[in-house]
């Protein structure tokens, strides 16, 4: 079984790198993708191509999508190759949503704002990388990650139409970050049980669960594989 990683806005595969480290001690083929998120005519389809590509002759893939990629992951499951879609603090489309339109169709404003307010901090429509992403992460990890430009996301990816026409008939499973300030855990519940009709697992962990739980995220993930795949006696 290969672990196939999609990043979310950026594109960049070193989102994962703590991930990959875990899988991989662990003995997993595991493939963290960098999309072409700076391309200015790169949309969801040249993402899925990039995503193929990255897949090259593996077989038994599950494909790992955090936020935005849940826009590319669904993309990809015509391929017979891909057994299960995992989504992390997901961006869930709707079929022929453009990532653009998500934000107003979700109430995703309103619900940021509202769990702001319970938590004690003044809602905000500005993103701060601090607050919103990077509360829970090591300061050597933030530090490792801000230290380049920071990454850059093509409009063409929100604007440009999406051909999800249905959620693929592949298992899918969602992660939810307990701790996720920008797309709160409850919001992502509603919209797990509203557009896949399936619960949530939830971790500890903001936004980026990744760079801050990567090992609760890796035994999650062998969760699943283990009940898809049980041992025989």
């Amino acid at each position: 079984m290969t672990y196939v990683l999609i990043p979310g806005a950026g594109g960049s595969a070193d989102y994962w790198h703590l991930l990959v480290d875990e899988l991989r001690r662990r003995g997993h083929d595991t493939v963290a993708v960098d999309l072409p998120a700076a391309d200015d005519t790169a949309a969801l389809p040249e993402y899925a191509d990039t995503v193929r590509a990255a897949i090259g002759e593996r077989r038994q893939v599950v494909l790992v999508a955090h936020s935005l990629g849940a826009f590319t992951a669904p993309l990809l499951a015509d391929d017979p190759r891909v057994t299960m879609i995992v989504l992390v603090n997901p961006m869930i489309p709707a079929p022929g949503e453009t990532a653009g339109q998500w934000w107003e169709a979700t109430g995703h404003a309103q619900a940021r704002a509202a769990h702001a307010a319970a938590q004690g901090r003044a809602p905000s429509d500005h993103v701060d990388l601090a607050v919103d992403f990077f509360h829970d992460v090591a300061e050597p990890v933030v530090a490792r990650l801000t230290a380049a430009d920071a990454p850059q996301e093509s409009e063409a990816v929100f604007t440009h139409p999406n051909p999800l026409r249905r959620w693929p008939d592949v298992p899918t499973r969602v992660i939810t970050g307990r701790d996720d300030r920008f797309f709160p855990a409850e919001f992502q519940r509603r919209l797990a049980r509203e557009r896949l009709g399936v619960g949530v697992d939830v971790l500890p962990g903001g936004h980026l669960i990744a760079l801050s739980q990567p090992r609760r995220l890796a035994d999650q993930l062998d969760a699943y594989r283990t009940q898809a795949h049980p041992a025989r006696p």
